[in-house]
């Protein structure tokens, strides 16, 4: 496969990525940060209409394409009502559990522009002052977010410049620890856009000549389901989400290992193209385990509810703590890329 990139290089690509906000409906800034990233490599590149990137490489074969997609939109939230005490309440975007970024660090972002910190916290947080600090739901009429200003009203708050539908953005907090862990928020899917954009660097700086034409998705509405099941040419034959794998008791995955997916909430992904992908990562000494994710849904199966016809599969690097406090290891990278190399390079099979 060649000298495959450096994996310092993705992981600071990674910490870049995740250090630029982007809830799904606001992601604006980090797509203009992908696009820039490709600039001057003779690429054919356009945003579509939803906002997501869309780069083409052309192949050999022409007749039969494939695309592949990973995701920059992350979870977040919107305010969702000023409160008499100036602080505020939300409205999730995605799928997480509040107590997953209680205590966070955070950015208010509102339509003028202007950025306010905060952080989101129980009502009743000070165990001095309630008896039920411990005990009260974390729900949303409990989560509020503490504004780092002077402001004790709905009006003062007001003044601000904040108003109902602003988004609201969680501190990555990310770090790289000398073991070769790297952790933070939003690495679902911002690790595997890295991979898929030094990918894209390396075949253009190689020159690389691929059996197929292929599509790149950087898709930016995944968290709330729809980011990629448009845009796919009547040509796409394969159609690979580059994803999470999530871990956890009674998972297959680990940190250290890509992740194939056999079945997740929507059904089992292609049966032919997960034996290709399982066939290469032997042929290719790629670590990976395959697994079934029982809550989880990726643009690849939203593309095939969307009606495309198209085979569909599903990887990516193992993460740990999934819409929490996550974590991988750069051995789950190296794995993920090496397999995301091979596949690229090897022809669309007979199904």
């Amino acid at each position: 496969m060649g000298n495959l990139p450096q994996i310092k290089e993705t992981i600071m690509l990674i910490r870049e990525l995740v250090s630029i906000p982007s809830p799904s409906g606001n992601t604006s800034k980090v797509i203009d940060f992908c696009e820039q990233y490709l600039e001057g490599l003779d690429l054919e590149i356009k945003q579509n209409r939803k906002g997501g990137l869309l780069i083409t490489i052309p192949g050999k074969d022409n007749d039969q394409h494939r695309m592949l997609t990973a995701h920059v939109d992350t979870l977040g939230a919107m305010v969702k009502e000023i409160k008499s005490n100036g602080r505020l309440k939300l409205a999730m975007i995605g799928g997480f559990r509040w107590n997953s970024v209680e205590g966070e660090y955070c950015k208010i972002e509102t339509e003028s522009g202007n950025t306010y910190t905060g952080t989101i916290l129980m009502k009743q947080t000070s165990v001095h002052v309630y008896k039920d600090a411990g005990e009260a739901k974390r729900n949303d009429e409990n989560i509020e977010v503490r504004i780092d200003e002077m402001t004790n009203s709905e009006e003062e708050t007001r003044k601000l410049g904040i108003n109902v539908g602003d988004f609201v953005s969680f501190d990555p907090r990310v770090q790289v620890t000398e073991s070769g862990f790297i952790k933070s928020r939003h690495l679902d899917d911002k690790a595997s856009t890295a991979i898929l954009l030094r990918m894209i660097k390396w075949i253009k700086e190689e020159e690389i000549e691929l059996p197929h034409t292929t599509h790149f998705l950087i898709s930016n509405n995944e968290e709330i389901g729809y980011g990629g099941n448009s845009n796919i040419t009547p040509e796409t034959v394969e159609y690979l989400a580059v994803d999470m794998g999530a871990l956890g008791e009674g998972q297959s995955s680990d940190e250290y290992t890509v992740s194939i997916c056999a079945k997740d909430s929507s059904g089992p992904y292609h049966y032919g193209l997960r034996k290709h992908l399982v066939n290469l990562a032997r042929k290719n000494n790629v670590e990976y385990r395959v697994d079934i994710y029982p809550y989880y849904g990726s643009d690849a199966s939203a593309a095939i509810k969307a009606g495309h016809d198209i085979v569909h599969g599903l990887i990516g690097p193992g993460i740990e703590s999934s819409h929490a406090f996550e974590r991988t290891h750069e051995s789950s990278l190296i794995n993920t890329e090496k397999l995301l190399y091979a596949y690229v390079q090897s022809p669309i099979t007979n199904y």
